[in-house]
């Protein structure tokens, strides 16, 4: 069941989700401003907990993130749950680039994936990094990807 949108420090937005970020970058017009969509997922027990970040950074001013959470029982193999990850993002990102495109702000999306070999989930790294560079976004992996590692990542852990 997907859980609503949400202010990270946890107050729910009111809105849909499409009005709050036109809301949003309304109020900071004359602020330089880059949005970063990422998500992650937890598994516990039985079931996988995803959840996607809306990240909006204002140059040299800080920022503030909406997220949003839901749960499945569906079973994954590591490389399905990347996938599936960097999906909810793509998915997200494709919703709100008219959007971004109107106000003129940049967008990265970001994997919750390493670029090690060494860590598990690098086994959709290739995958993750085609799909994304794929749908003409700007693509981001671990370290730099903040938006799902930390941001997502907190609604989850």
């Amino acid at each position: 069941m997907p859980m609503s949108w949400r202010k990270l420090e946890g107050e729910p937005l009111k809105e849909d989700i499409l009005i709050e970020i036109e809301k949003a970058l309304e109020k900071e017009k004359g602020n330089r401003i880059k949005v970063c969509i990422g998500s992650d997922s937890q598994v516990k027990g039985n079931i996988t907990e995803f959840a996607s970040a809306i990240v909006f950074l204002r140059e040299g001013r800080g920022g503030f993130v909406f997220v949003k959470k839901y749960v499945t029982e569906r079973n994954f193999t590591i490389k399905e749950r990347m996938i599936e990850e960097v999906s909810d993002s793509i998915q997200l990102a494709y919703k709100v680039c008219p959007l971004l495109d109107k106000y003129e702000v940049e967008l990265e999306v970001h994997a919750d994936i390493n670029t090690d070999p060494n860590f598990k989930s690098n086994v959709a790294f290739k995958e993750a990094m085609g799909y994304i560079l794929g749908m003409g976004y700007t693509f981001k992996a671990k370290p730099e990807a903040f938006a799902s590692s930390y941001c997502a990542g907190r609604v989850v852990s």
